[in-house]
Parts: C-alpha cells; structure tokens; sequence
C-alpha cells in the first residue's frame, strides 16, 4: 500500500488533486466493467502497456469461459475529449517528473460517480511497468471497489425492501436486493431468492447450519456443506437432478464485509444428471450469538450470455449482508 493515497474532492490541478466539491457534475458514460487507460500510444505499445494487461485484464477468477477482469481501451492524452472525460473508470498515467512515484485514488473528477486512478510513473519503462505491477492488487481493488459500490447504490435506491425483512426476520441481517429480484423458495433454515428472465437467472441463497467448530471453515467442509444443502433444497429440471459443485480450481480466501470476517469460496457449480452450469461466489461468517454459521451465496446461470457482469453484481449483493439493529 506504500505510495496508494485517497484523494479528497478538493480540485484538479493537472490530476495532482481530484474532484470537484460544490461542482454538479454529469452522470457517467459507459458500460459496468470498462477502463479507459489514458496514456501515449508508445506506453500502451511498450512493456508499460504489457503491465497495465497483466495487471487489469487478467482473466477474472473462476468463471466457465475466459473473460478480462476489465475491457480496456487506450485513449491517448490529447484525445480525451468532454464525451470521454465522463467515462466511469479511468486510469490515468503522469511522468513523475523527479518525483517519487505514486497511485492516487480520484473520486468525481468529471462525472459522479466515477473513479480516476491516478498512477504517476517513472521515466523509463521498465521502471514504469514494475511500478505498475507492483501496486496491480490495489489498482485492481479500487475498480472493483468502485463497481460494487455503483451496485449496491442501485440496489439502495431501488431496493425490494419487503425480502431484507423476510431474510432479516429469519438469520438476523439481510443483503439488500435491488427492484426485479423475488423470494422463490424458503425453508426452516434456507431462503432462495432470485431474478430471471428467458435466459438468465442470478439467484441467492442464505442458509445456516449448527457451529461446532473452525474446521467448519475450510474450503473442503464448505463445499461438503454446500453440496448437502443444495441437494435437498436446488432440484434441477430433470428427475433426480440437483446442484452441485464443479470441484475444478476453486479460489478460497477470507474477507471482510461491514466489519464481518467471512469465508470466500469461488468456483463453478453443476448439476447432478443435467448439463446446467455457471460461476457461484459463496461467503461464510458467524453468526454474532456464535451458534450458527450463516452462508450467503450468489450463482449465474446465462448459457447465451458472457457471465463476468452479472457475476459482479450478485457477488456485490451477497457482501452487502448486514447484521439488523441490535443483532450485531
């Protein structure tokens, strides 16, 4: 995190500084996932530009086919006209200039909400792609931070307020889902919501399971867990079909959400006897009595479409559970 600064809305001075305060500024342009890299074509030809891939358009984790972490597309300097200024994300390279090199974090530099990282490079490109390289997780963390914050505003905003009571009235907190998704089925320790159209579903599970002890927290004892729970509660279209787990190049690591410590598991799930499939990210935590452990999970299922976006946003509504007023 060395050289990683946060910059205020205190005005722009030639990106040294950022935002706008007191400004209305338009809303931003383009689509959930997209860059803008705005450096010089010999960058973006260089071993600088080769850094900014590596680092930016990486594949994303544990989705069926391969996709970029984000769509970059570079914008020379001079190029960057008003249409563009307005773009959601934006990474934005200066000369250091003598100067130490740094990665500034800008907020509603020329529209709101959008994010600009600000990444003052050395001189020489070498210099320059392992300077990149070496702050790539914090660069990344701060789009991705952006994006599922551009989420769950949306779903602030447009919220299904009756299914936060519903799931907050049985676990004790709740995620907060946006307008279009509904309550398919519920049990005495298990709640499915989910949106779906002709060829998507994006659902969400919550389920609870007795606390005995930590070992319940491996990524193996979750993924058992996880596979005899959906077994009785996710049947699939074809008798005697289920969901299941695809065990192939699972990502486990442990997060935090509004001051909870969770459990990650991502990978793809499957169907037992059918040929269903799709990325789920599944997070385990605590519950604050220490009797249960309580799972929050979001799946896609869109066989026609690419799966990197919607995945985002489930995975952005499943970490937005909240422990209710008095339950924390």
């Amino acid at each position: 995190m060395r050289n990683i600064f946060i910059c205020s809305i205190i005005g722009l001075l030639a990106l040294t500084s950022c935002g706008g305060e007191g400004k209305i500024l338009p809303n931003i342009s383009g689509k959930p996932g997209e860059i803008i890299v705005v450096a010089t074509k010999a960058q973006w030809e260089s071993e600088t530009g080769a850094a900014i891939r590596d680092v930016l358009a990486a594949d994303y984790p544990s989705l069926p086919q391969r996709e970029p972490l984000f769509n970059l597309s570079n914008v020379p300097e001079a190029s960057l006209n008003k249409l563009l200024k307005v773009h959601r994300n934006m990474l934005y390279l200066k000369p250091a200039d003598g100067a130490e090199p740094t990665v500034r974090i800008c907020n509603d530099i020329w529209a709101r909400p959008q994010i600009v990282v600000v990444v003052t490079v050395p001189p020489t490109d070498d210099a320059a792609a392992a300077f990149i390289r070496s702050n790539g997780d914090q660069i990344v963390e701060a789009f991705e931070k952006a994006e599922r914050e551009r989420i769950l505003a949306n779903a602030k905003e447009f919220e299904e307020v009756g299914l936060r009571s519903v799931v907050e009235n049985k676990f004790g907190g709740s995620p907060r889902f946006p307008n279009g998704y509904s309550l398919k089925k519920q049990a005495s320790d298990f709640i499915w919501i989910s949106y779906e159209t002709s060829f998507l579903n994006q659902g969400i599970f919550i389920y609870r399971f007795p606390f005995t002890d930590m070992s319940q927290f491996t990524m193996d004892n979750l993924i058992a867990k996880r596979d005899e729970v959906l077994k009785d509660m996710v049947p699939a279209p074809n008798e005697g079909s289920y969901m299941i787990t695809n065990p192939v190049n699972p990502v486990y690591r442990q997060v935090r959400f509004n001051d909870i410590d969770m459990y990650e598991v991502r990978t793809l799930w499957d169907t037992h006897n059918d040929y269903m499939g799709g990325p789920f990210v599944s997070r385990a935590f605590l519950s604050p009595d220490g009797k249960s452990i309580i799972v929050t999970e979001g799946f896609v299922y869109a066989p026609k479409y690419k799966k990197r976006n919607y995945l985002r946003q489930v995975d952005a509504i499943t970490g937005s559970f909240r422990w209710a007023e008095g339950k924390e």
